[in-house]
């Protein structure tokens, strides 16, 4: 989207029905866990960060994970815990696909409950297993997360962001209980920016944006912070033009996106930023830093 000749932010607003009910499945079913874990994506701690959550769960116990680690900046990744953890909150960074962090998830999620499972066993109750819930906004992997901690498929996942399902508890060994809930968004991103890197990973369904300029934005985010990593994937000039409509136009070119007349399909070209950055294959990359210090 161009005004004035300058790319601009498109707008980028989604709050469905089913995100307002799920958001009351969550305020219901609060009382029945001990922990609630907050399930971020790590590429973008920030804007995958539900700005309702702390008013929603009150006073719980609260376990900050950073999935998708391995998709993520390491060092900006390790920035973001300490950030974290200086707020008072517990963080920990995992890559629910293979499984890394998950026993530290386990060990953090046990501590915070503790002092209730304590409580509960004074006032004449049984020993029971820690009982988490987790949270997180659309595609931020919580079904994955699920699935390893548990060792087999036992939640339904969805190939599209925004697809509600039922609450449903999971059982992990002996000493954790998982309440799994459907993602949520919140009704207004206040910051565009905000709105643009959720479009960025997948996390607005992409039938409801300007996915042209959405594509031109990263593709502008990506020359200034990780220009060598386009370079390296699409094998792209040392000098890369400034314009990004010229940019993926190049990679649209290198990939073979031509049609009748020579001409360049730009959707199709579109597309295979949009999946090769998602997937991982452009490196690790990380879109925001803590308010110390930005990436961008």
């Amino acid at each position: 989207m161009e005004r004035d000749g300058k790319l601009v932010v498109p707008n980028l607003q989604w709050f469905p029905g089913h995100m307002k009910k799920a958001q009351r499945l969550i305020e219901e079913n609060l009382k029945l866990v001990d922990v609630v874990i907050e399930l971020l994506d790590a590429r973008v701690p920030m804007a995958s960060a539900n700005p309702m959550l702390a008013e929603i769960v009150k006073d719980k116990p609260r376990l900050v994970v950073l999935n998708k680690s391995d998709l993520a900046d390491p060092v900006a990744t390790k920035a973001w815990v300490s950030h974290f953890q200086a707020l008072g909150l517990k963080a920990v960074a995992v890559d629910a696909q293979r499984g890394k962090g998950l026993k530290a998830l386990v060990r953090e999620a046990e501590e915070l409950a503790r002092p209730k499972a304590e409580k509960f066993v004074k006032a004449g109750g049984k020993p029971r297993a820690a009982r988490c819930m987790i949270l997180g906004i659309p595609n931020v992997g919580k079904s994955s997360l699920i699935n390893r901690l548990a060792g087999a498929a036992r939640t339904k996942t969805a190939d599209k962001p925004g697809v509600t399902r039922a609450k449903q508890w999971v059982k992990i060994g002996s000493s954790l209980d998982l309440l799994d809930t459907p993602g949520i968004l919140w009704p207004k991103f206040e910051d565009q920016e905000v709105g643009l890197r959720l479009a960025f990973t997948g996390a607005i369904n992409d039938t409801i944006y300007d996915r042209e300029a959405v594509v031109l934005l990263l593709l502008e985010v990506l020359r200034r912070s990780y220009a060598e990593r386009l370079r390296e994937r699409f094998k792209l000039p040392e000098e890369l033009p400034e314009d990004p409509i010229e940019l993926l136009t190049l990679i649209g070119r290198k990939r073979g996106c031509l049609v009748k007349g020579g001409e360049i399909d730009l959707e199709k070209a579109q597309n295979i930023v949009l999946q090769e950055f998602r997937s991982g294959r452009l490196g690790s990359v990380t879109l925001e830093m803590p308010p110390e210090g930005k990436k961008e």
